[in-house]
């Protein structure tokens, strides 16, 4: 079983900058609420960190083009999914832009969790 977070923005460094740019310069209105959720201008938040490290399964981070590229499947992004054989959304993006701050969405992404998990 592995739980997949998948971003709202292009990989690449050219994209990287521009992202960063974007939350610097306009952070109310940049694509990502996970990435804003997971991460400040130029790191990992340190909650989040933690909570990777303790989670206790493996863990896939895409952007959407890695995502699609490898999975040849297509949502709106920001999403989680669980892969277990097949694959199933935890987390669509209109749950994931509604979540207020990082202890939400570690509160809700280990309520989708399977209780042995």
């Amino acid at each position: 079983m592995t739980l997949i977070f998948v971003y709202n923005s292009e990989s690449g460094p050219i994209s990287g900058l521009l992202d960063i740019g974007h939350k610097i310069i306009s952070p109310d209105t940049y694509q990502c609420s996970l990435c804003s959720l997971t991460h400040d201008t130029f790191s990992e938040k340190d909650g989040w960190k933690q909570f990777r490290k303790s989670v206790g399964m493996p863990m896939e981070f895409l952007h959407r083009d890695e995502f699609e590229k490898k999975y040849g499947r297509t949502y709106e992004y920001p999403l989680i999914l669980m892969k277990n054989g097949d694959m199933r959304v935890i987390m669509t993006k209109e749950e994931i832009d509604r979540i207020e701050n990082l202890e939400k969405l570690i509160e809700g992404v280990k309520n989708a969790l399977p209780e042995k998990a």
